[in-house]
């Protein structure tokens, strides 16, 4: 159970740096603002790819942290990377207001409290077909994300981050209900294996996509959000995730605390700017 926390904690120190870095190769790149296309550019930056790569050793975490604790901890976890991202983006001179610290510190509380509450164990492992709707789930959400991005709105970060969530959310569910007991060769051949390949290669380009659009805490605050929300509800109803006798008020409290932290750190970080930032490009 140790263990599991602290895998939890890796991979969301390793999400909260991975967006800092993604965002900053976009930028670097010049496709912020963009079209689609214009993230081709982003084959000769390194910082995305690096970033990339931090956020895919941040999934390996979860999924690790995800067959020891049920999926509303985890996910609450990484819901609040965007605590790091906020942190790391105040040491890089855009400074987060007092009542944004505060946040952290009411997300901190949620996250403690779910900590305790949290029942771990195994997940309920779902019929083959329903790992097969998983892995069709990553087609219309590509869909939306692109039909978003080709039409340029002021909520179309907010939907492309919606969207993104949708896609990660798949993943960990696809994550917690993978049965690894078999041999190598079948587990290759889960159709929860590719449907965790492919919604998180579609959320990885749609949170791209994003932060061309707007700015890297508010965007992945909407993606932890929805992210947290949607697996944590399929990981309560369908896969059996438990919580500990006599801690249910507790968890349902740690949860509301664990993403409210989330959101008002986002929402404090995008709206205070600090003078640096005028002549800068945002973060």
């Amino acid at each position: 159970m140790i263990l599991g926390y602290v895998l939890a904690l890796l991979a969301a120190v390793a999400s909260g740096s991975g967006s800092i870095l993604e965002s900053a190769g976009v930028r670097r790149a010049g496709a912020y603002g963009g079209a689609p296309q214009d993230l081709v550019a982003l084959r000769g930056q390194p910082l995305y790819f690096l970033g990339v790569g931090v956020d895919l050793l941040g999934f390996i975490f979860a999924a690790a942290a995800l067959h020891r604790l049920p999926l509303f901890l985890v996910q609450s976890v990484l819901a609040f990377s965007v605590g790091v991202t906020a942190t790391i983006s105040a040491f890089l001179g855009i400074r987060l207001a007092s009542a944004g610290w505060a946040a952290l510190g009411v997300g901190a509380t949620g996250l403690v409290l779910l900590g305790l509450s949290a029942d771990p164990g195994p997940a309920h492992l779902l019929p083959t077909a329903a790992r097969y709707l998983l892995l069709a789930a990553a087609v219309p959400i590509a869909a939306i994300g692109f039909y978003v991005q080709r039409h340029d709105h002021r909520w179309s970060a907010p939907v492309l981050g919606f969207c993104g969530g949708l896609g990660f959310s798949v993943v960990g569910i696809s994550a917690r209900t993978l049965d690894t007991s078999g041999p190598a060769w079948r587990v290759a051949l889960d159709p929860a294996i590719w449907a965790m390949i492919a919604n998180g290669l579609v959320a990885a380009v749609v949170f791209a996509m994003a932060l061309q659009r707007g700015r890297a805490t508010a965007v992945t605050a909407t993606m932890f959000t929805t992210n947290t929300a949607v697996s944590s509800l399929i990981g309560v109803t369908i896969l059996d995730d438990r919580v500990r006798d006599g801690f249910t008020v507790a968890a349902i409290a740690g949860f509301v605390l664990a993403v409210a932290g989330a959101i008002g750190t986002a929402h404090y970080a995008a709206a205070h700017k600090a003078p640096a930032e005028e002549s800068a490009e945002p973060v």
